[in-house]
């Protein structure tokens, strides 16, 4: 079967040749023999991929696509969409993982005899891997079970926004977490088991009808033919990557893909959390997106995991990769947690979610006598502490829960005497408080509650109190996590071996619950740990002060000279591109993966002048990484910003909307390069314009041609003016620092007034 059906877009393109989407427009204009637009829209056409391919090649833009790059355009360009085709996917890849020789044999022949003999293969295969939920008989009903093609419009919902992306609004009521979708549920994607007449889970309450079932069944044959190629592809894929590394990569393409639609739960905060939580056989989580919690507790073959969400998507691309992950038996289901809860005879060892935040639709009118609420009955706008007691409902005595938790849940006073039923009772162990940038929202510095399913009233319960705020990132690359995952569980240790805690100041604190039980019960840890005060606090702001003095006379120093004036050079003119296409320098774009551990430097460190401080998601993509004297540009924000990279830089990962220009040192001057790449005008002609944001066709820049000698007089020149400036940053932080501290010590009385 051909993989004519297979459709990519003019960003597909340009991908595929290594150039930017401006290039493909020209072509388009320019060449009548461009392939004709096959679907999609009048202002976003799709094109055949193999038109495309044979064209590239053809014109010799391109040599052969990458295995990867074929993959990837066969899944996001199917015809049955990007879900359906990863699922089968992942399908297929957990058969290569679990059964390879089954897989050689089901492969050998037509593309019409594997689709006819792969749906027996995979049934042999998920039936042992996913085990077998609780069911009851229901009456004769409209059977649904058969898979929809394409997914239905989506329409936001309730929810706070974020920068990012939009907020959470997870697994209740039209959206999912770690990825948490705030989106309505679509239909099911082939391969995802939609709700069928018979055989459901029992209901947490059975006054309301249930609309849970498990995440994954066997796709029929019609259903897997149009996916033939591809998972021939993916199958290539497998045998030099591995499957699981295979489903990582495609899956991390297909979040990055789609990034206002999903918001991840960061790696580091999923593995604190699960430490939190501590070993554990059973582990639920109910809100489970793409799976970080689960992935993060998966720790030996024993386990089962129990996962549910409200999206098919999720739930089945989940169910998928943790078999891919683990050995542990898997019981995914999709289905609204609160309202229909697929577990509901579940006593877990431990419960991690990541749920959905600000969420009025998450079944208020509905659940009011639900026996969940053993510690109130929850206001319609404190839908995390719904999650909360659904999350004590499914643990064993004794068991763990971890949520992430927004701010406001510690203090609304509509929560108030929820929360103060889980303090009397010895339920709520824990309020952690993270920096700001932890966890999307990133604005926002969020919560963790740490639970405990009380097994007998405590005689003097307290509760741990702990801020690590401080230990945030200056840019978009997040916390200090070391420093962040030290203090939270020495704290936690601590306070779990001996029920009580010796105060770090500023930083943990356990305090009785008695004091905690007023009339707002506020839980914020910012508001019952100060800040230490310093006895030393004057000493310090000399020292800062004597360091702004020796950075502001050395700003002096750096000023450049008067600015003699000149007639306009009339210099003959080339581009990156050009530069590129003759090797005077190598061009290469940021990746979206790459190896865990590495320091990723990202646009915002380039346009701060901060050292690498992001974090890209791990998978086996060849990540690019800087050396010194490469430029590195951004591509985003219509900035006119270029950076060198230093000896200190050097080895980084290149991050997303980067792009890094390695000159020839024998054809080109990096500073030379770095500086007339900044010239406004010279940022004006090369951007394109969108109604939110401006984007940098870096090949399209513009240097004049000058000898090496001349490169390298201006090249000192750019050189003196970028050390200048960094002194210029130096002396910001350094007043602020100054300014701050003053204000501090003199109105905690650290300072004299004179």
């Amino acid at each position: 079967m051909q993989d004519n059906a297979t459709e990519v877009t003019a960003a597909g393109i340009a991908r595929l040749a290594g150039v930017g989407r401006a290039a493909v427009s020209n072509w388009r204009r320019r060449h009548a023999d461009f392939p004709r637009p096959v679907g999609g829209t009048e202002t976003s056409p799709s094109f055949g991929l193999a038109e495309v391919e044979s064209w590239l090649r053809k014109q010799g833009k391109l040599a052969e696509v990458p295995l990867r790059e074929r993959v990837w355009q066969q899944l996001s360009g199917h015809p049955e969409g990007p879900v359906t085709a990863l699922t089968h996917a992942g399908c297929v890849l957990l058969l290569i993982h679990d059964r390879p020789p089954v897989w050689l044999d089901v492969g050998a022949g037509s593309d019409e005899r594997l689709a006819d003999m792969l749906p027996g293969a995979l049934r042999e295969v998920l039936t042992p891997r996913f085990g077998s939920a609780p069911t009851v008989n229901t009456p004769p009903a409209v059977n649904t079970s058969v898979a929809l093609n394409t997914p239905a419009p989506v329409h936001a919902t309730e929810s706070t926004e974020n920068t990012e992306s939009t907020a959470n609004a997870g697994n209740t009521a039209n959206a999912v977490t770690d990825a948490n979708r705030v989106n309505t549920l679509p239909s099911a994607p082939s391969g995802v088991h939609t709700p069928s007449a018979v055989n459901t889970p029992a209901p947490v309450n059975a006054a309301f009808p249930v609309n849970t079932h498990p995440a994954v069944h066997a796709p029929t044959a019609p259903e897997l033919l149009p996916s033939v190629p591809l998972l021939r592809g993916v199958a290539e894929l497998a045998a030099e990557l591995g499957a699981r590394q295979t489903f990582e990569f495609l899956l991390a393409r297909y979040l990055d893909a789609n990034p206002r639609q999903y918001t991840l739960t960061p790696a580091d905060l999923a593995a604190l959390m699960a430490d939190l939580a501590g070993p554990a056989r059973t582990v639920l989580d109910p809100a489970c997106g793409t799976g970080a919690l689960l992935r993060a507790a998966a720790t030996r073959p024993d386990q089962e995991l129990y996962a549910q969400d409200s999206a098919p998507e999720l739930a089945a691309l989940t169910t998928l990769r943790l078999a891919l992950h683990t050995w542990s038996t898997i019981h995914g289901a999709t289905g609204d947690t609160l309202r229909a809860d697929a577990h509901p005879h579940l006593h877990a060892d431990a419960v991690l979610c990541h749920p959905p935040f600000n969420e009025r639709n998450w079944g208020h009118d509905e659940l009011a006598y639900d026996p969940r609420w053993e510690y109130g009955f929850p206001a319609r706008t404190e839908s995390e502490l719904a999650w909360v007691q659904h999350t004590l409902a499914r643990l064993k005595d004794g068991g763990a829960g971890v949520l992430l938790m927004p701010p406001a849940a510690a203090s609304r006073r509509s929560g108030r005497r929820i929360r103060a039923d889980l303090l009397r009772r010895g339920a709520l162990r824990a309020v952690i408080a993270l920096p700001v940038g932890a966890a999307p929202p990133y604005n926002i510095p969020l919560h963790l509650w740490v639970l405990r399913r009380p097994e007998r009233a405590p005689a003097q319960p307290e509760v741990l109190l702990v801020d690590v705020g401080q230990f945030a990132g200056e840019a978009r690359g997040g916390p200090d996590w070391r420093a962040v995952r030290e203090v939270v569980l020495d704290a936690w240790q601590a306070f779990g071996r001996a029920g009580r805690f010796a105060e770090r100041p500023g930083l943990a604190r356990a305090l009785p619950v008695i004091e905690l039980l007023d009339d707002d019960v506020d839980l914020a840890p910012a508001r019952h740990l100060p800040p230490p005060t310093m006895a030393d606090g004057a000493e310090q702001l000399t020292a800062v002060r004597e360091h702004l003095n020796e950075t502001l006379r050395l700003t002096v120093d750096l000023t450049p000279p008067r600015a003699d004036a000149a007639h306009p050079a009339r210099w003959p003119l080339t581009t990156i591109g050009e530069l590129a296409r003759g090797g005077a320098l190598l061009l290469r774009t940021g990746g979206s993966g790459g190896h865990a551990r590495v320091p990723v430097l990202t646009d915002h460190d380039v346009l701060s002048g901060a050292d690498p401080s992001g974090t890209l998601p791990e998978s086996d993509e060849e990540a690019v990484l800087t050396e010194p004297c490469d430029v590195v540009v951004p591509v985003l924000g219509g900035g006119s910003v270029a950076r060198v990279i230093d000896g200190a830089t050097g080895g980084a990962v290149l991050g997303r909307n980067l792009v890094l220009l390695r000159p020839d040192p024998t054809a080109l001057d990096p500073w030379f390069l770095a500086g007339f790449l900044r010239g406004t005008a010279n940022n004006r002609q090369a951007s394109s314009y969108a109604s939110t944001a401006t984007r940098l066709d870096v090949r399209r820049l513009q240097l004049p041609r000058l000898p090496l000698d001349e490169q390298r007089r201006y090249g000192e020149r750019f050189r003196a003016l970028d050390e200048f400036e960094r002194a210029l940053r130096r002396a910001g932080r350094l007043g602020e620092q100054l300014v701050r501290g003053m204000y501090d010590g003199l109105t905690d009385g650290t300072v004299a007034p004179g």
